[in-house]
């Protein structure tokens, strides 16, 4: 791998150990691939069966539409098309979520309709329109661009005049720039583990990683981390030292609470009824395909800047999260006037608090967020 390559890799928050860990599994799945695919074959219609929504009402839609001139894929999925429209706006950049999402998302569908996106760049999206057709205009402003226009389409195709946004690490990036683009699109907004200033997400990820390391006396992990200071630092971070917090972010469950890897996720798209072996991939190739062509934008994002919204704003934190440290996010939030604003917090998790503590989530979709969705007109 060439060093800028491997240094965009790593500057993507999870996505560098995303790539490392779940593409190795992907290997090692190929290596042994008729055997485990043949039980992976065997298990998806079982869970496919058992998510099927049958109700009078119900939506169940799994098909490309046409974005920024790209063919993008989607699901929408929800029991009752009254209810309020949730578009999930996933992280990496090309951590898709489509495929990954089945442990947690049916019950979010009993109470919204669920929209889920493969981003340009990665999982269906790319296996089936390309690398090059991907490629050719992978930027943040197109990206936030196809987010408005698939807002559009959901508008229409269900009847709704506003969608709950809900944008998980990366996806806050785009997310929040087409919501503030269309606020009055957006009934509420949600950001988990938001990213919000690429370079004040690095100070403070790397000074929890040293109070973490002192409060465990782990003469290691400060032997590492002391030798990387200064952290970030002025310019370009090199490669060497962003590998250096990132290994220790995931041993000490930044990534998943108290957990030093996160193979629980990764691993889920193995059983989803929406994603075959190409599509899993395509993950993983996504992450290399999408991270290097979005650096620059995303060394740009300052949204710590935006003062005002005229939408309801929640913030879903996991306590465990050195991803995207919350301090960032509560210094923001403190300052920013919406007609409602509020933190909601996951003791229990880190980076992936859907995963993590999927049922108290679900909790907390339904009594803070549904009820100012359903009431907005």
């Amino acid at each position: 791998m060439r060093p800028a390559s491997a240094l965009a890799l790593a500057l993507a928050l999870a996505v560098a150990v995303t790539l490392a860990i779940d593409g190795g599994a992907h290997a090692a799945a190929a290596a042994a691939a008729p055997a485990a695919e043949a039980a992976y074959a065997t298990v998806r219609p079982m869970i496919a069966e058992q998510q099927r929504l049958l109700g009078p009402q119900a939506v169940e839609v799994s098909e490309a539409v046409e974005l920024g001139g790209l063919k993008q894929w989607i699901t929408l999925r929800g029991a009752d098309r009254a209810n309020p429209v949730l578009i999930y706006v996933h992280g990496g950049p090309g951590a898709a979520e489509m495929g990954r999402s089945w442990p947690y998302q049916r019950g979010w569908e009993d109470f919204f309709t669920v929209v889920q996106w493969d981003q340009r760049g990665t999982g269906k999206t790319l296996r089936h329109a390309g690398e090059a057709a991907n490629k050719s205009a992978l930027t943040r402003q197109r990206m936030a661009d196809d987010l408005v226009e698939l807002i559009a389409l959901v508008r229409q195709r269900l009847g709704v005049q506003r969608v709950v946004l809900l944008g998980h690490s990366w996806g806050n990036v785009i997310g929040m720039d087409a919501a503030l683009r269309k606020p009055e699109w957006v009934s509420a907004y949600v950001g988990v583990g938001p990213l919000l200033n690429l370079q004040a997400n690095e100070q403070a990820q790397y000074q929890a990683l040293l109070a973490e390391a002192h409060r465990r006396g782990d003469a290691t992990a400060l032997a590492e981390l002391e030798a990387i200071a200064p952290y970030p630092g002025e310019g370009e971070i090199p490669f060497a030292k962003v590998n250096v917090a990132r290994k220790w972010v995931m041993a000490y469950g930044g990534l998943a609470a108290y957990r030093s890897d996160a193979n629980f996720y990764f691993r889920a798209a193995r059983l989803s009824p929406y994603y075959e072996f190409e599509d899993r991939l395509a993950i993983d190739q996504g992450g290399q395909l999408s991270v290097p062509a979005l650096l620059p934008d995303m060394r740009r994002v300052d949204h710590t800047r935006i003062r005002e919204v005229s939408f309801p704003m929640f913030m879903f934190l996991g306590r465990h999260d050195l991803t995207t440290p919350s301090a960032v996010i509560e210094a923001w939030m403190a300052q920013l006037k919406a007609p409602l604003k509020r933190i909601v917090w996951f003791e229990h998790s880190a980076h992936l608090a859907p995963h993590e503590e999927p049922g108290r989530f679900l909790v907390q979709l339904v009594e803070q967020v549904r009820p100012v969705a359903a009431e907005r007109p």
